[in-house]
This record gives C-alpha cells, structure tokens and sequence, in this order.
C-alpha cells in the first residue's frame, strides 16, 4: 500500500479527529491525563505543549494532560515565525494568547537550549509510524527544537490509537520520536524493535502488541 503524501495524510488525519464526538474525545482525555501522570512521575523536567483544537487531550480551557502534574517542572513551547522555538515554565491559569491559534506563559522566557533539561518530551503529532517517524502541522518548529534534546531523553508523540501507522512520509532531517502515548494502547515503543511492545509506565515491556 503506497504511503500517503504529507498533505493528503494530514488532511485524513484532522478529518478523523474533527468527527469525535465530545464523549470521545472527553474518554481519550482522560486516559491520557492518567498516563501522562504515570508516565513522567520523578522526571524532574519535562517538555510538554498546550493541545488546542482537535488535539489529543485538548479541553477548551483548561489543560487536564499538564494540570494534574506534580512535583516535575513543565516546560512549553514559545514559537515564533523565524526564530527558533523558545520555552516557558507553565503554571495553571497563566495563559495568554499566542501566534497560530496557540497559547502560552507570559514572559519571561528561555532560551531553545533549555529543552536540553528534559528527560521526557510531550511532543505533539498527527501520526506517528514504527520506526519513530512523526508527522506534524509542517511549520518546522520542532525539527529545530528536538535535536536540541538530551540524547536519553523520552521523545514521545502524543497521538491516537490508529494514529500509530506502519509508515508515514520522512524527511533526512527528521528526529524520531522513542515512544508514541495513545488513549487505548498506552506507551508504545518505537524505533528497532518497536512497535512489538507495550511499555508500563516505568518502560517495562508489556504483553499486549499493538495492532
């Protein structure tokens, strides 16, 4: 089966997310609050992002995926047209409007190089293939900011189950995500031999194979 070009994937792929109904998408929240709890309990710092629209875990105005953290520190992106993706430190109820239909902390913020502090990185897609491989919006943003990563840190994209697909187009450039986080499969692992486990929260292999 051929691969999809970047447009027509992304296109199917918003398409499906636009028809959840509010049940849904309320039930895959929720799921994913208690997994990204699990998964990033004693990481110190961790890189994370605001969902917004049809997103996984986005919620109108409240951010459930990030609220319920505690006891690490959470960074989210600043992006800005031309420059290189800055970060914030995010506290409920602090939220501005920003650029692209986003939002984020008011200043100050810090430096690109301030990712390099965490060890598990939120990092948001539209899908997601076996070898790592992660489709996004196509502004660019992240394929500056992630080889900016601590080389051990978790790159996890943040998907839906039949989000994490046999193939999705890749540029040279491109730096592959280490696990993809879904609402009904957990924490899979990518990559060589990805794709054949299912992780725990503490990375584990489980028994379940993803589909």
């Amino acid at each position: 089966m051929a691969i999809l070009t970047k447009p027509a994937l992304r296109a199917r792929i918003l398409a499906a997310r636009r028809a959840l109904t509010e049940a849904e998408r309320a039930a895959e929240t929720r799921s994913l609050q208690t997994q990204t709890i699990e998964l990033t309990a004693g990481a110190g710092t961790v890189a994370a992002y605001i969902p917004v629209g049809s997103e996984p875990g986005a919620a109108g105005g409240a951010v459930p995926l990030l609220d319920a953290l505690t006891g690490v520190r959470i960074l989210v992106p600043i992006a800005r047209t031309g420059l290189p993706m800055h970060w914030a430190e995010y506290r409920p109820g602090e939220l501005v409007a920003a650029p692209f239909g986003l939002r984020e902390p008011p200043p100050p913020w810090l430096a690109p190089e301030t990712v390099a502090e965490a060890t598990v990185l939120l990092v948001p897609a539209l899908a997601v293939d076996r070898d790592g491989n992660r489709l996004g919006r196509g502004a660019g943003f992240y394929d500056r900011a992630l080889p900016l990563a601590a080389a051990d840190a978790r790159l996890v994209a943040v998907v839906r189950d039949d989000e994490v697909l046999d193939a999705v187009p890749a540029e040279p450039h491109d730096v592959p995500m280490t696990h993809a986080l879904t609402p009904g499969r957990g924490l899979i692992r990518l990559g060589r031999g990805g794709g054949q486990d299912r992780e725990g929260p503490g990375g584990a292999a489980g028994m379940t194979q993803p589909t």
